[in-house]
C-alpha cells in the first residue's frame, strides 16, 4: 500500500501557481488512473485506487504547505503506511522548469512543506521534485515567485512534466527510486 502526497495550497487563488505543481501533479494523477474522487479527511482531501496493482491513496493537504506534515502524518498512521511508502511530489525552484528529479530521504531545501513532514515523519520518505524555475531578479521575493502562475512556455514544460510523472510512476512502485531515477533520466534528455 501506498501514499501519494501531492503539496501545494487550498484555495482558487493558489491553483495554478508554482507551489502548487504537487496539487496539479495528484490531479492528473488521479483522473488518468480512475481514482475515486477525493473526500475531506485527515485535513486535506484523499482518493483511492490502483496503480500496477498496488492500492494507493492520493493525499491533498489541506493545511497549507507549512504545515503539510499534520495531514500526512494522520493519513499514514491511519492506514499503517510506512515512510518508505510515501511519495511526496512538490515543487523545486532549484531545477529549471519542467525538470523531474527523484529520490529517497534528504534535506529539505527550505522547502516548508518538506520541514513540516520531516518534523512529521522523519525524511525517508520518496520524494518526486519537480522543476518550477527560480526567479529571473537576484533580489526577488521568493514567496511572491512560488505564488506566481506559469507563463505559456513554462506551463506547457509543467504540463509535460506531470505528464512524464503520471505515466511513470508505476515504476517507482514497483521497482523503487532508484530504478525510477534511471527511467526519468533516460525518459527526459
Amino acid at each position: 500500500m501506498f501514499l501519494i502526497v501531492g503539496l501545494g495550497n487550498p484555495g482558487r487563488e493558489y491553483e495554478n501557481t508554482r507551489h502548487n505543481a504537487g496539487f496539479m501533479t495528484v490531479d492528473a494523477l488521479a483522473d488518468e488512473c480512475r481514482f475515486t474522487s477525493f473526500k475531506s479527511k485527515f485535513d486535506g482531501e484523499i482518493a483511492e485506487g490502483k496503480i500496477e496493482g498496488e492500492k494507493v491513496y492520493i493525499l491533498k493537504p489541506h493545511t497549507y504547505m507549512n504545515l503539510s506534515g499534520n495531514s500526512v502524518i494522520k493519513a499514514a498512521n491511519f492506514y499503517k503506511i510506512l515512510p518508505q511508502n510515501i511519495i511526496v511530489i512538490h515543487d523545486d525552484m532549484d531545477l529549471p522548469v519542467g525538470k523531474i528529479k527523484a529520490k529517497i530521504g534528504g534535506g529539505a531545501g527550505g522547502h516548508n512543506g518538506l520541514k513540516s513532514i520531516d518534523a512529521a515523519i522523519t525524511p525517508n520518505y520518496n520524494r518526486i521534485r519537480i522543476g518550477v524555475g527560480h526567479a529571473k531578479d537576484k533580489g526577488a521575493d521568493v514567496v511572491n515567485y512560488v505564488l506566481s502562475g506559469f507563463g505559456k512556455e513554462d506551463k506547457k514544460q509543467l504540463d509535460e512534466a506531470i505528464e512524464t510523472v503520471v505515466k511513470t510512476i508505476g515504476i517507482l512502485i514497483k521497482k523503487g527510486v532508484e530504478e525510477y531515477s534511471n527511467q526519468l533520466g533516460m525518459l527526459r534528455r
